[in-house]
């Protein structure tokens, strides 16, 4: 199991410590949201903060585009220091192609479906896409409940992928909690993204212990 704490939740004001903090913690992935105000009713933040954040990390930087039209943005966020990027299917006219430009930086590709989106948008896509995240709330706000249909949907997920023979991640984010966790990776989770269920428990050391004892 790969927790990927989720940096929305975080103390903005103090970025760098927060970064450290769970490096410090044993952590080796972290999620960054990126919001535009138009896919999703938020903003957060874009390239140039999560190229300052590169040069302070060496965490895994799991860079989860919620854009409209992402593909006019790869590249800077690659340049940025993004390690997967993850683009929504929903803001993809052409999703292939998005994908492939994903790899060809050298980032790891990834597509994100909304709750209601079904998965076979990305049937034919799972051979060539690192991972695939589930959403189990619906976009754009941290601290919301999980979805409770999204478990079968990872399951359903889970079968697809290894019917093709492929070895994609799967990742879940939203309302995911040490109480649902264990669930989560038993029904086919690779990666969690957890936000307020999080870094609202410090310290992130025991935080971290909890979610992996769940998870065994």
């Amino acid at each position: 199991m790969i927790l990927s704490p989720s940096m929305l939740s975080s103390d903005f004001a103090n970025m760098e410590s927060e970064l450290k903090a769970l490096e410090a913690a044993g952590l080796e992935w972290v999620h960054l949201d990126v919001m535009d105000g138009r896919f999703v009713p938020n903003i957060t933040f874009g390239p140039p903060i999560i190229k300052a954040m590169r040069k302070k990390s060496n965490l895994f930087f799991d860079c989860h585009l919620m854009i409209e039209d992402p593909g006019r943005y790869i590249e800077d966020f690659a340049e940025a220091g993004a390690d997967l990027i993850c683009v929504h299917a929903e803001a993809c006219t052409h999703l292939e192609r998005v994908c492939a430009q994903i790899a060809e930086t050298g980032a790891k590709p990834a597509v994100a479906l909304n709750p209601h989106t079904p998965l076979s948008v990305i049937k034919y896509l799972i051979p060539q896409l690192y991972m695939v995240l589930i959403m189990s709330v619906n976009p754009g706000f941290g601290g919301q409940k999980f979805i409770p249909f999204c478990m079968d949907k990872v399951r359903e997920l889970k079968a697809m992928i290894n019917e093709a023979g492929a070895d994609t991640l799967i990742q879940i984010d939203g309302g995911v909690t040490a109480e649902n966790a264990g669930e989560l990776t038993a029904a086919g989770v690779d990666v969690l993204v957890s936000g307020s269920a999080f870094f609202g428990y410090p310290p992130y050391e025991e935080r971290h212990k909890v979610f992996q004892e769940v998870c065994k």
